[in-house]
């Protein structure tokens, strides 16, 4: 009885909306004034993903349940599943997408699988769907010079202005703990450089254009340090500062290589593997392919196999010049009116309180601030999410855009965020530069809730999703914003959280674990990067600290939390009234700021003005966080 209700209820609701159970009761119990008595109604028991597997029944749903089934890596996948409950997030979602239109060539909107969520609901969408007008990405033909894609020209023209940069080094760096075979492990990187074209290119200059040059050969070198002849306990340490100076090494764009491997011996049984790649050649999503394909190979090598990696049927060039043939004409217009109504009036800045000056031209400087947030903050974050039809990413980044409006005093606040940009599968397994960035624009109004909020939150992740095509670079181009050389346009923090870490992997008598490197630069004032682990979610913000002193962010961290931790319990509490601290900080900064109030400045200094008009305002806000209910 209950599934044939939600059958119909599935006719005239969207999936999210038709209840994951209905239970059938006799009757329903009444309280002493015959009134529904909801606390005495049993609880239901929670959907188990596959428990009750129905197959699929047409052809379509068998198209769809094999696709799930490949992206979410379960053995199959069932009509009535839910693809969130089997462990898909937005990531997977987009991989999802982009199969759908390889493989039946229809054009579904990322949102469709946000609204119907189970294979049964989506092949209903998927059979009303428009056709696709993305063509496939294939090898090009002939010797012409191959041009740059829209966001290595932006970085080939940064490099033009500012060479010797570091800012756009892509470091990885893995622990390598057992019985290490060098030259397997160099024989290993050499091949993943004749796999990938993106890693024998360099960049030049044809009639007045850049041009990638693609070598046959970088003949790639395997760095080595030993510092077994240093104290035990001091060779980590050493090992930290040698890697930092590796990865603030610039590269040449016009000579190559541009990536470095370096390996650092710790003992016999235990060394350090970094591979740096410059920006321009790779991104996050390249990082997890080199460790995978390194891994393979190292692996079959070792044990005198060949390659177990099938060739690759195009490379990063290919995907430049599809670029180019794709966006232009009424297709880039399309993409470029979208943006431009969509972030029409928006404020040129964020201004947040800041522990330095602004200075006239914005430096690279930075650092990082690591935390970890226990297991049950992340698992109920992720059960919010479920509850409002959301994803974890659009949890985290309402909450952040929350916390940047209370300490800004603004209501309309712009974050960036990077999107993977494979937008084809082809593209899927390659390294180089693919990765986007996407402006999401929320306006927090007075009196808006954080369920409110996370609404606005989600539909405008969404639509961003169905209009990624777009690159930052042309963004830019199109908006024209007023140059000011003390900040980034657009935006000044980002936002992101990482779906596909490297993780552990196994190799013959070995074991990879990932080293977290350093931070020493900061592209924007403030960017906050999220990692689902097995005990939680691990982070990092990331400052410039031209604006901000450590503890100011320590405290940022803290405010995060303890906001997410309030909305979890009371998602209905207006965005402004929710609180940003825990009991022993807010009896601490309400003494620290009335103190404050009764100081006579006197004839301080410009500069230590600023800071006290800084932290008083920090003050402010968090005074009437406490006063508010907070």
């Amino acid at each position: 009885e209950g599934e044939e209700l939600k059958a119909q209820l599935r006719q005239g609701l969207p999936e999210y909306m038709v209840p994951g159970v209905v239970m059938v009761l006799d009757a329903l119990p009444l309280n002493a004034n015959g009134k529904v008595d909801r606390k005495a109604l049993p609880e239901p028991e929670a959907p188990k993903a596959g428990s009750a597997y129905e197959a699929p029944r047409t052809r379509t749903e068998a198209k769809l349940a094999s696709i799930w089934a490949e992206v979410l890596r379960v053995p199959r996948v069932g009509v009535r599943d839910n693809f969130f409950a089997l462990g898909g997030h937005s990531l997977l979602a987009t991989q999802v997408v982009s199969r759908v239109r390889m493989e039946t060539g229809a054009e579904l909107p990322l949102r469709a699988l946000f609204e119907a969520p189970t294979v049964e609901a989506l092949a209903l969408r998927l059979e009303k769907a428009t056709r696709s007008n993305l063509s496939a990405i294939g090898p090009v033909k002939g010797n012409a010079a191959r041009p740059l894609s829209f966001a290595q020209q932006r970085l080939w023209f940064i490099d033009q202005l500012e060479p010797g940069t570091a800012l756009y080094n892509m470091p990885v760096a893995v622990r390598l703990e057992g019985t290490l075979h060098q030259d397997v492990l160099e024989r290993a990187l050499r091949e993943v450089t004749r796999r990938h074209e993106a890693l024998r290119t360099t960049f030049a200059e044809e009639n007045g254009q850049p041009i990638q040059v693609i070598h046959p050969d970088m003949n790639l070198m395997l760095d080595q340090v030993d510092l077994t002849g240093s104290e035990a306990r001091e060779r980590m340490s050493l090992a930290r500062q040698r890697i930092t100076q590796e990865t603030l090494k610039p590269f040449d764009l016009l000579r190559g290589p541009l990536l470095r491997a370096l390996l650092v011996k710790l003992d016999t049984q235990e060394h350090v593997l970094l591979v740096t790649m410059h920006h321009i050649v790779s991104d996050g999503w390249s990082q997890g392919v080199l460790v995978r394909e390194v891994s393979a190979l190292y692996a079959a090598f070792a044990e005198g196999r060949p390659s177990p990696l099938p060739e690759l049927s195009v490379q990063y060039a290919d995907f430049a010049v599809w670029q180019r043939q794709e966006l232009q004409g009424a297709v880039l217009q399309r993409e470029v009116d979208y943006w431009k109504q969509k972030l029409s009036g928006a404020p040129p800045a964020l201004e947040l309180p800041t522990d330095h000056p602004r200075p006239a031209v914005r430096g690279n400087a930075g650092a990082t601030q690591v935390f970890h947030w226990p297991q049950a903050l992340a698992e109920g974050l992720r059960e919010l999410a479920k509850r409002e039809s959301a994803s974890l990413y659009m949890v985290l980044l309402a909450g952040w855009q929350a916390l940047l409006s209370r300490y800004s005093g603004q209501e309309d606040i712009s974050v960036g965020s990077p999107i993977a940009g494979r937008v084809r599968p082809e593209v899927e397994g390659l390294i180089g530069f693919f990765v986007n960035t996407l402006v999401l624009r929320t306006q927090l109004e007075d009196g808006l809730s954080f369920r409110g909020l996370l609404k606005q939150v989600r539909e405008t992740v969404l639509e961003a999703q169905d209009h990624q095509q777009l690159p930052f670079e042309k963004l830019v181009e199109a908006l024209q914003p007023q140059r000011d050389r003390s900040h980034t346009p657009l935006f000044q923090t980002l936002l992101a959280l990482q779906n596909v870490p490297v993780g552990e992997a196994r190799l013959p008598g070995m074991s990879l674990k990932p080293v977290a490197l350093e931070g020493r630069t900061s592209k924007f004032d403030l960017s906050v990067f999220f990692m689902e682990t097995a005990d939680g979610l691990s982070g990092g913000l990331e400052y410039s600290t031209e604006l901000f002193e450590s503890a100011t962010v320590r405290r940022m961290v803290e405010h995060l939390r303890v906001l997410l931790e309030g909305v979890l319990a009371h998602p209905e509490t207006r965005v402004d009234r929710t609180s940003l601290l825990d009991a022993a900080e807010r009896s601490l900064l309400v003494e620290t700021w009335a103190r404050a109030r009764n100081e006579d400045l006197g004839t301080t200094s410009v500069h230590a003005r600023f800071e006290e008009q800084a932290r008083r305002r920090a003050g402010e806000v968090a005074l009437k966080s406490a006063e508010e209910g907070g």
